[in-house]
């Protein structure tokens, strides 16, 4: 994720990683915007799908946060979470 970072489309990359129990903490280090199951927990399969769709479908003026989104989730926060990113969709 640091590499394709480093490259100048890098910067508007949303990226979204991680799956079921897996190392939160160390995936947002590494460069994500979002990642799966801060709380260590099992998420339902369609949650990724709904946080890119709603990146995607968001104008690209505005940030999206977790808690822009995590009322559309099955585990809330607990299943997904990250530092945001600026929505993608142009006006």
């Amino acid at each position: 994720m640091k590499i394709a970072r480093s490259h100048k489309v890098g910067k508007e990359l949303a990226i979204f990683a991680g799956a079921c129990q897996s190392y939160y903490e160390e995936i947002i280090k590494s460069g994500a915007n979002f990642a799966s199951s801060p709380g260590r927990i099992l998420i339902d399969f369609k949650e990724p799908l709904v946080v890119a769709s709603i990146i995607a479908n968001t104008n690209d003026n505005k940030f999206i946060t977790i808690r822009d989104i995590e009322d559309k989730l099955k585990n809330g926060s607990k299943g997904i979470s990250g530092i945001g990113v600026q929505g993608k969709r142009k006006q």
